[in-house]
């Protein structure tokens, strides 16, 4: 085996365990965990089956395997980030509905605690 394939099997398995880490630390949630223990899982396959690339890029028609690699990279990139602008998008619509009903709140919280003082005195 040559030592770059030894060291890309090294690299995917310590890659894994710390994602795997993350999750247990509550550092990453489960739901974008998937995306990332499944690259994972394909880098391993690809790292111990060498001929894998050549043969999935000649069935897909690619002439060239590194092709394949940069293309399918860019385009799961491309939705990933698709994905994060929506949930950054919904985060923000929450924040902002947020400080809205919080600014209800204090001036409510305002109004009751003016009226409790003007009736003790």
């Amino acid at each position: 085996m040559p030592p770059i394939q030894i060291l890309a099997i090294v690299t995917s398995l310590v890659f894994m365990f710390y994602i795997s880490r993350q999750i247990i630390k509550g550092k990453l949630r489960e739901e974008y965990s998937f995306v990332w223990i499944f690259s994972t899982v394909v880098l391993l396959v690809f790292s111990f089956w060498r001929d894998g690339l050549e043969i999935v890029a000649k069935a897909l028609g690619v002439h060239q395997a590194p092709n394949l690699v940069f293309t399918a990279a860019i385009f799961i990139i491309l939705v990933y980030l698709l994905h994060l602008s929506k949930v950054a998008s919904r985060l923000h619509q929450q924040n902002k509905t947020l400080s809205q009903e919080l600014a209800i709140l204090k001036e409510k919280l305002d109004k009751v605690v003016k009226k409790n003082n003007s009736e003790g005195n």
